[in-house]
């Protein structure tokens, strides 16, 4: 997030509403699998809908419906983004720290 908003400010050429996402968006599943995946885990038992709503109250509908919102300005600007797939990102985001 921080590479965009560097690049909205440097660049000119934006105006008006920018994506902030991803550039493949994936389903609940798709990310559940991604997560079972990095971490070595099964992936055999999705999350039921109404224990989202209970988790997350009024946002929950966003989240078990989703949007597929894509970053067309983003990418039309040939921004390069760190991570391809939700997997490479979960694989950066869940590793292991290292002790010091």
């Amino acid at each position: 997030l921080t590479q965009v908003l560097l690049r909205l400010l440097d660049d000119p050429s934006f105006n008006g509403p920018v994506n902030a996402v991803a550039p493949n968006p994936v389903r609940n599943q798709e990310m559940s699998a991604a997560i079972g995946t990095v971490l070595g885990r099964p992936n055999w038992l999705p999350v039921p809908t109404f224990a989202i709503r209970l988790a997350l109250g009024e946002v929950a509908d966003v989240a078990a419906a989703g949007q597929r919102v894509v970053p067309d300005k983003l990418v039309k600007s040939g921004f390069a983004f760190r991570y391809s797939t939700v997997q490479d990102a979960l694989a950066d985001l869940l590793k292991p720290s290292k002790s010091r």
